[in-house]
């Protein structure tokens, strides 16, 4: 599990963009990095500086994974055929968490960690409380009956403040959704430009 000590809206703090389209972000009211000097900060970063941004930028959009499994994750996409960028952000989708929050069973990343964590999630009919746990196609996620009244899962899905991704199949009367596909990375509904390419520049230095 990712220890999220910090404010989750510091990096969008940090990287200066609201990297989930949320209408709390401190950045909708203060583009710019923290501190005394924030708004004065306008060096131009080293291509390794660009690099790292864009790993902070991906690892914490995913609810801030630890550093050693985000990596391990890079390396297991470096190993499949095809585009590694593709397979970095198909294995990224194919997590519990992910989809859960594509499937707008709770309102937050973070508050999908927590969902799954605490039992509240079904994979085909059996429970899985590990975030990390990679859906294949065809999976069917739904939330948990005896959870299916609270507060978090109904606003979530109502909420007009995100849409669900072709790539997932979502019935909300029965909160059920079927992740269908793995998707490319022009399919992934990103709030903020996030720069796959670089990331693997980055691991592969």
């Amino acid at each position: 599990m990712s220890k999220r000590i910090q404010a989750k809206y510091k990096i969008d703090r940090r990287m200066g963009e609201n990297i989930w389209g949320r209408p709390k972000s401190p950045v909708n009211k203060r583009p710019f990095p923290p501190g005394q000097h924030g708004q004065g900060r306008k060096s131009k970063l080293s291509d390794f500086g660009t690099q790292l941004r864009a790993k902070q930028k991906l690892k914490g959009y995913y609810g801030n994974i630890q550093e050693k499994q985000f990596r391990n994750i890079y390396f297991e996409a470096t190993r499949q055929r095809g585009d590694t960028s593709e397979q970095l952000i198909g294995l990224l989708e194919r997590r519990l968490d992910a989809v859960v929050y594509r499937a707008k069973f709770v309102p937050t990343v973070f508050a999908a960690r927590q969902f799954v964590n605490h039992g509240h999630v079904l994979v085909n009919g059996k429970k899985v409380n590990i975030p990390s746990y990679r859906c294949k196609e065809g999976d069917v996620i739904e939330v948990r009956e005896k959870s299916r009244t609270m507060a978090l899962v109904l606003e979530a899905l109502e909420s007009a403040e995100r849409d669900v991704p072709e790539y997932i199949s979502l019935d909300p009367k029965a909160m059920q959704a079927t992740f269908t596909r793995i998707p490319s990375f022009d399919e992934v509904p990103y709030a903020a430009q996030m720069e796959p390419n670089l990331v693997v520049e980055f691991y592969s230095r």
